[in-house]
């Protein structure tokens, strides 16, 4: 089964100066960059109606355009999953990702992903690029996710990313007591020297997290949290360049600190905590078809529930 790709996009001024195959992958990120290479050098992706090679330079303003034939991907095999859906349609599906869920097969987990499951669910999306995922979540990350279930949907959903239209708000557990909310501006890249992580730095890309405070126990704050733009570990990286990271982030969560004078339970349950606190609760797009916006919210997992009934009790005891 093949589905044709049909796409035409001008080159903002503000990506001049980087390769053909890096600016393809920014317009049209629904596709992996060696798919899109490989469009470069067939002809099949053209710049200003001529073919280019893949490290041409960009100077901003020129049209791509592209012309494919998109063959299911038989990559990924179908698994038998669960899956929470909170909706489904003949053009969307969203889902409440499970803490512990990887969302795409990579190095280190070839299978047993939200893909495979979402291949078991609607084998039809073998025939859109990464079975209709437009966005992620961290594997131990949970909450709300929409996925295209159509070439022309999965376009449009893209769209909306990229003009930052869909909203994404989630729910945090911090370490530190917030005084007030506010918006973290600062650019996220790869950290200079640890390639598995991310960092504020100022070779990074535009980063922008709302949050305001909705509780606030001794030693700890429950937050939301709104993006603006969705870089990879966002929330985890700005909230700890705050110095408020989030409880049970092992990898921006730098040295636990306990209330003092907490009972043994909470010293234990924030010792043992085994994820990043944090929950994707609303998310809101424009339907890809109807263009009605549509609004989805996930209640608070368990294990969330419970640290905040935990918290809650030692501030109440020890005020």
């Amino acid at each position: 089964m093949t589905e044709t790709v049909n796409r035409h996009e001008r080159i903002p001024n503000d990506l001049a100066g980087q390769r053909l195959d890096q600016v393809a992958a920014t317009l049209f990120s629904e596709f992996s960059r060696e798919r899109l290479k490989a469009w470069i050098k067939q002809g099949a992706l053209t710049l200003d109606g001529h073919t280019a090679r893949p490290k041409d330079k960009i100077y901003g303003g020129e049209t791509l355009v592209l012309e494919a034939e998109l063959e299911e991907d038989r990559r990924f095999e179908p698994q038998a999953i669960e899956l929470a859906i909170v909706h489904e349609d003949d053009d969307v599906l969203v889902v409440d990702k499970p803490a512990g869920l990887v969302v795409h097969p990579a190095a280190g987990n070839p299978d047993g992903t939200l893909l495979n499951a979402l291949l078991h669910h609607d084998p039809a999306l073998a025939s859109v690029p990464r079975a209709g995922i437009v966005h992620r979540l961290d594997k131990d990350t949970t909450g709300l996710m929409v996925v295209a279930k159509t070439l022309a949907a999965q376009a449009a959903l893209v769209e909306q990313l990229q003009a930052r239209t869909v909203s994404r708000e989630y729910d945090a557990v911090v370490t530190g007591v917030m005084t007030a909310g506010g918006t973290v501006d600062a650019p996220i890249g790869r950290h200079p020297k640890d390639r598995k992580r991310q960092a504020v730095t100022t070779a990074g890309k535009p980063a922008l997290t709302h949050y305001r405070v909705t509780e606030r126990f001794r030693a700890h704050s429950h937050v939301r949290c709104r993006l603006e733009t969705g870089r990879t570990h966002q929330i985890r990286v700005h909230m700890a360049h705050k110095r408020f990271p989030l409880v049970g982030d092992s990898i921006y969560g730098g040295r636990l600190k306990l209330p003092p004078g907490a009972d043994e339970a909470l010293k234990d349950l924030l010792r043992e905590f085994p994820r990043q606190a944090l929950h994707a609760r609303r998310l809101a797009f424009l339907h890809p078809t109807s263009g009605r916006k549509l609004t989805f919210r996930a209640d608070l997992p368990d294990d969330m529930l419970m640290l905040l009934d935990y918290l809650r009790n030692d501030h109440e005891t020890m005020r």
